[in-house]
């Protein structure tokens, strides 16, 4: 059972893309605790604009932005040659797998640390180690369950819009349901982890301004990922072949059924 799945690329394609889906969505929520200033980052002054009547604002934006476009090309990539299904498949696996992490995170925090451990970061200016680790790995649970939630739909609008596109267009233009799927699907997951995250924290004015920032670096960053989706798709023609290739596409838009695979991943 094990070689058979082994010897199939397509099934072996899906479970590698599953897995990077997968280890980068909870890398991106494992970093996001550390908010960076994309000014600095490009060797510039911070910008000091007002929008929505918030002065003083600047793009700082939480490390988790620099893994999450690549989630929504995996999602796009994905729901190409596998189908709604699969997307959900991964979408679902991620979220209970985050989860379960964040839950560990919170028991290795609640166990008692050794004496010697809290002070032995010391030398490298680390008072507490345990404070440190708590500050790290402790998120709020309210931005917890909204980059969750955020996560999850946006991956279920990015699938029914990409799908909607692609029955226009049929196999050609991939570039532009991928691009129009993920700036639709980014700004519904910008805003909605905020709401949930800050409602009573910030003014809505400040969430606005928040929200359009973080999805200017998104847009941009979409445009700019849009080659690499294009290559991506040559890649794995080239590694399944032309004619499995289209195969894959026409199983995935439920145009026939796939021919003989080890896990059936489309519907």
């Amino acid at each position: 059972m094990v070689h058979s799945i082994l010897k199939d690329k397509p099934t072996k394609l899906f479970l590698g893309l599953s897995a990077f889906f997968v280890a980068n969505a909870l890398i991106a929520e494992s970093i996001g605790t550390k908010i960076f200033s994309l000014e600095k980052l490009f060797g510039i002054h911070p910008s000091n604009f007002t929008l929505f009547g918030q002065s003083g604002l600047a793009f700082n934006l939480t490390c988790g932005v620099l893994l999450w476009p690549l989630e929504f090309v995996m999602t796009d990539i994905v729901n190409e040659y596998y189908g709604p299904k699969a997307v959900r498949r991964i979408s679902l696996t991620a979220v209970a797998l985050i989860s379960y992490a964040f839950i560990m995170y919170f028991v290795a925090i609640g166990v008692p640390p050794a004496d010697f451990w809290i002070s032995s970061g010391t030398q490298n200016g680390i008072a507490n180690m345990q404070t440190s680790f708590n500050a790290i790995f402790g998120q709020g649970m309210r931005i917890i369950i909204g980059s969750l939630v955020a996560f999850l739909v946006s991956q279920l609008v990015d699938v029914f819009i990409f799908h909607k596109i692609k029955r226009m267009t049929g196999d050609k233009r991939i570039w532009l349901r991928a691009t129009g799927s993920t700036l639709v699907s980014q700004l519904i997951d910008s805003y909605i982890v905020l709401f949930i995250a800050f409602t009573g924290v910030f003014s809505w004015q400040m969430i606005l301004a928040i929200g359009i920032m973080n999805y200017c670096y998104k847009f941009t960053m979409a445009l700019l990922l849009t080659p690499v989706i294009v290559f991506v798709e040559k890649r794995i023609e080239n590694y399944v072949g032309h004619e499995t290739a289209v195969k894959m596409k026409r199983s995935a838009m439920g145009q026939e059924e796939p021919e003989t695979t080890a896990i059936p991943v489309a519907g």
